[in-house]
């Protein structure tokens, strides 16, 4: 029997390969594999090159994909090579949906030709236009390369899924700006991360915060370490401590030069930049809230983890948090560090703010995959 799916596994096998942890985007990409692999056919693609493999070589790497670990780099290779000799004559989609999850090649130039080549409808998962929407945070030449990816979504999509109502509205001011029709769109928020039910709260010498995320521009790192420097200078022995977990990454030159060269804050602010599930979930579990003064997201999972595990949320007002978590959140301006600052001071102390949230903060039930694959297959269906 015919597969009637196309998958696109090329991140997932970079990524295994490298043998790094799985970010938000590779997660979501695991879970099309886990959902649809049984119906599906892989692509792999490099460069410009796009092979759609057979259904036992399919088999046989989405296998190895789950199973991941160091054999990985052993047998990828010979399967590879397998898939070279078996594709020779080249496979064509026959007009079945091909799913790109995770923005992969969706720049490439040759990408569209391909899609009508192959004979193959395109259903891509559009994460984020934050290169567009704001440039300024991303590495240089990011917002150029985005604009094709999204603008080859628009010329060659049989449908885009969205991972909020908020990316929609930005892909869906992308192309009125292009002057062209957005295909039919679904917008479905991506499943949870459950942490460690059993992990327990990590306690530490004071009473402490969390942000969580990669260390760069738009995540407002500098706002934070510029309220601890203020809250240090002012009472150091009653200062919080604030716990950063996150890897370094880019146009976050002041915030790292802070971290790096401001002695006052040594012993008030630590950094993990690996930091497992298991004490994620202690960290959040302990933590006083999770800060995140973010000026843009394209999702939001650090909100979605903390709540899951009850612990209170401070965050931007932005669209797609408030997609994501309603009222539950204290919601401040980026830029207004007095509120940031009296937020803070409401989870410091017991208090009527923070009992109220706490009890909000109860009943919060995360996004579940279940619930994302229940509106995804079926719209897939109509297409």
């Amino acid at each position: 029997m015919q597969r009637d799916l196309l998958i696109d596994i090329s991140r997932l096998i970079w990524r295994t390969w490298t043998g790094r942890l799985p970010t938000g985007i590779d997660r979501v990409c695991l879970a099309y594999v886990e959902q649809f692999a049984h119906r599906a056919q892989a692509v792999i693609q490099r460069g410009n090159l796009r092979q759609i493999l057979t259904p036992a070589l399919s088999d046989a790497i989405f296998r190895l994909i789950r199973e991941g670990g160091p054999q990985f780099r052993t047998r990828a290779p010979r399967l590879a090579m397998r898939a070279v000799v078996a594709q020779r004559g080249g496979q064509l989609g026959l007009d079945r949906l091909y799913l790109n999850v995770g923005h992969t090649g969706l720049d490439a130039t040759g990408l569209v030709a391909w899609t009508q080549r192959a004979q193959v409808r395109p259903v891509y998962l559009i994460h984020d236009l934050i290169p567009l929407t704001h440039p300024e945070f991303c590495r240089v030449g990011e917002d150029l390369r985005h604009h094709r990816r999204m603008a080859n979504a628009l010329a060659s999509a049989t449908g885009i899924v969205g991972n909020s109502q908020a990316t929609l509205d930005d892909f869906a001011a992308f192309a009125a700006a292009e002057g062209k029709p957005c295909p039919p769109m679904l917008a479905a928020l991506l499943g949870g991360h459950p942490l460690p039910a059993d992990a327990p709260p990590i306690t530490l010498d004071r009473p402490y915060f969390v942000t969580l995320g990669t260390i760069e521009g738009r995540k407002n790192h500098v706002l934070l370490l510029q309220l601890w420097r203020r809250l240090i200078s002012h009472n150091p022995a009653a200062c919080p401590k604030l716990i950063i977990i996150g890897q370094r990454g880019w146009e976050a030159q002041t915030a790292l030069a802070m971290l790096d060269r401001l002695p006052l804050l040594k012993g008030h602010v630590e950094v993990i930049e690996d930091c497992g599930d298991t004490a994620l979930a202690g960290y959040l579990r302990g933590a006083r809230a999770l800060l995140m003064p973010s000026f843009a997201e394209g999702y939001g999972l650090p909100v979605v983890e903390a709540l899951g595990v009850g612990t209170p949320v401070v965050a931007s007002d932005l669209p797609v948090f408030r997609e994501l978590a309603g009222d539950l959140p204290i919601y401040c301006d980026p830029l207004d560090g007095a509120t940031w600052l009296a937020a803070i001071a409401h989870h410091l102390q017991p208090g009527d703010i923070r009992a109220e949230q706490l009890a909000r903060v109860a009943g919060y039930v995360m996004p579940s995959w279940e619930a994302h694959f229940a509106a995804v297959e079926p719209w897939l269906a109509s297409l």
